[in-house]
Parts: C-alpha cells; sequence; structure tokens
C-alpha cells in the first residue's frame, strides 16, 4: 500500500473506531499496557510522550505516575481520539497532560525533551515503523527509556483472519505490515537499528473475552483497524463478514462468548549517552 493512503486509512479508520475503542478493547488490552508501564518504571517528575495513544488508556495512568512535578505529551493520528484524551484528562483533573494531533514518524517535538516514550499497540499501524523509533530515540534525552508494546505472531492471535476477510472486499490491504513487528526479533532488531540499547524483550499470551458474538464481532470491525471499511459495508455485506469471521473464531466459543487466544510483546530499550 502507497504510505500516504495507508496513513489517511488509519487517520479516518481510527475517527471511526474512536467511539466504540475503549467499549470493546479495554479490558482486553490491559495486559499489554501493564506489562509496558512495569518497564517503563515511570517516577514522579518524569516527562513522557505517549506515541499513538489512541483514547489514552496508557496516557492517563502515566500521567498519574509522574505526577504533578511531572507531565504527559499525547500524540495520535486521528483527531477523535486526540479529543477524547483531552476530554478526558479534563474529567480526570490531569493538568499534566496535553494531547495533539501528530503522525508518529515526523514528531513536531524538540530534541532531547523527554525521559520517556511510550507506543502502547499502535507501532503496527505505522507505514514505517523505524521512522516512528527514530523519532522516539531523537526525542528522548540521553539515557532516557523507550518501551513499546505490539501485537505478536499471527500464529498466535486467533483473530488474525478479521483482515483477508475485509480484505477480500477492499481494493487493498488494510493493514499490509500488522503481524510483522512480533514475528522474530523484527521489534528487538528496530530498536537496536535505530540506536537504542539495552533492548528487552517479552512475549505475553493472553485470551480475548467476549461475552457475546455481537460483542466479538464490534471489537472486530467496529471497534478496530478496519473500521473505515467496515462504514462502507451495507447490511448484506456486513452481514456476511459477521458471518465469516465468527466461523474464523468458532473453536474459541465457549457458551455465547468467546475467549480468543492472542499474543503481545513488549520491548524496552535506552537511548545511549
Amino acid at each position: 500500500m502507497d504510505a500516504r493512503l495507508q496513513r489517511r486509512v488509519q487517520r479516518y479508520g481510527w475517527d471511526k473506531a474512536a467511539g466504540f475503542y475503549e467499549t470493546y478493547w479495554a479490558a482486553q488490552l490491559a495486559p499489554a499496557q501493564d506489562a509496558l508501564l512495569d518497564l517503563a518504571a515511570l517516577a514522579p517528575g518524569e516527562r513522557v510522550v505517549d506515541v499513538a495513544c489512541g483514547s489514552g488508556l496508557v496516557t492517563f495512568r502515566a500521567a498519574t505516575a509522574v505526577g504533578s512535578s511531572g507531565s504527559v505529551v499525547a500524540v495520535d493520528l486521528s483527531a477523535e481520539m486526540v479529543t477524547l484524551v483531552r476530554d478526558g484528562a479534563t474529567r480526570r483533573a490531569l493538568a499534566n497532560v496535553t494531547a495533539e494531533r501528530m503522525d508518529a514518524e515526523v514528531l513536531e517535538l524538540p530534541d532531547q525533551a523527554f525521559d520517556v516514550a511510550l507506543c502502547a499497540l499502535g507501532l503496527m499501524y505505522v507505514p514505517d515503523p523505524r521512522a516512528a523509533m527514530r523519532e522516539m530515540h531523537r526525542v528522548l534525552k540521553p539515557g532516557g527509556r523507550v518501551v513499546i508494546a505490539v501485537w505478536g505472531a499471527r500464529k498466535q492471535c486467533g483473530w488474525a483472519e478479521i483482515f483477508p476477510i475485509v480484505d477480500k472486499r477492499v481494493a487493498s490491504e488494510v493493514c499490509p505490515l500488522f503481524f510483522q513487528l512480533g514475528g522474530g526479533g523484527a521489534l528487538q532488531a528496530g530498536l537496536e537499528a535505530t540506536g537504542f540499547s539495552l533492548v528487552s524483550v517479552q512475549r505475553l499470551a493472553t485470551s480475548l473475552h467476549y461475552a457475546s458474538a455481537d460483542e466479538a464481532c464490534g471489537a472486530a470491525f467496529a471497534g478496530g483497524p478496519v473500521a473505515l471499511a467496515y462504514t462502507r459495508f451495507d447490511d448484506a455485506v456486513r452481514n456476511e463478514v459477521h458471518a465469516e469471521y465468527l466461523a474464523s473464531i468458532a473453536a474459541f466459543k465457549h457458551g455465547d462468548g468467546y475467549d480468543i487466544p492472542g499474543e503481545f510483546v513488549v520491548a524496552r530499550g535506552v537511548r545511549a549517552g
């Protein structure tokens, strides 16, 4: 896919998904976010940038950890996600949070301005992940920490058929490199190639629980990366893709609900100097 087109798909797709995201994904993504924040070991007074921040699930926890003497800058390609973060920070009275619409590959932030860079399950959507890693490296102070979480190997993610199911009905693949970073040593290699040292990696097996077929389909189609394509399907096509997706996860059905296997990969690195 052309990089400009992919950015456009991601920007407007996540605009569409923003209103459904936390309903379908907050609990399911918590294990990856917990591991990411544990590895980050945030301290009071630190300055943090949260790249591809989504609705702020990590942002707000980071802001609490660094306290009023610290700060968090949250950035995302989706304007709707940025609005959710701003509104959420206001509701929580977190004056140390700012949120801006920004491309992860071109962070409009000063050099060596942050102690920690976080990216929780957003790097898979970036056309050039290493460009985003280089930007995170640039904005970190010497000795600063980066922690990145991505989805793991395709074979470990029972929901993975969502992409070919949608791709059969649109002109181009929605997320052509989605599982690339989670396979083998790709994430570690990328961090090392972009200047990070002391890189460590964890793999976490997980289970995505949905109480019903409607919830499973809502997460897969309305609340995730294929949301833009999904909004363009008529009722007949939506019924088709629902049926095909549910057939692909039938092995994980328990009663009325589903426990779908997944895997997260979480990596930590340090900017030398």
